[in-house]
């Protein structure tokens, strides 16, 4: 499960940023976060920008509802989702998880 805290101005979500991937997308969950691949290298916040346009993207949130509150130079993130509630974002990414197929280890891809 991922971790989703309640914030007044929506939702926190964790993420496991993997810069470097072969595509952008979301992979799974792992550890109570959510890993999402970037195809950006992890040099001047790239990596980070792509996560946020990924996660924006995968939950159905604009752009600029997404951001980051922790880990600007890690790859363990704390996002901040604007205007999304706690059980609109855990339906969002239910809906999401069982999109997303494993194939190996370390890699999903939408099926």
């Amino acid at each position: 499960m991922i971790d989703l805290t309640p914030h007044p101005e929506g939702t926190v979500i964790a993420v496991k940023a993997l810069p470097g991937a072969k595509r952008d997308a979301v992979l799974g969950e792992r550890a109570g976060a959510l890993r999402i691949g970037v195809t950006a290298s992890p040099e001047r916040g790239k990596a980070t920008q792509a996560v946020a346009d990924v996660l924006a993207k995968y939950v159905g949130a604009k752009g600029s509802q997404v951001r980051l509150l922790t880990g600007e130079t890690s790859r363990s993130k704390r996002f901040l989702i604007e205007g999304v509630g706690l059980d609109d974002l855990a339906k969002r990414l239910d809906s999401l998880l069982s999109e997303v197929k494993i194939t190996s280890p370390g890699s999903a891809e939408p099926t």
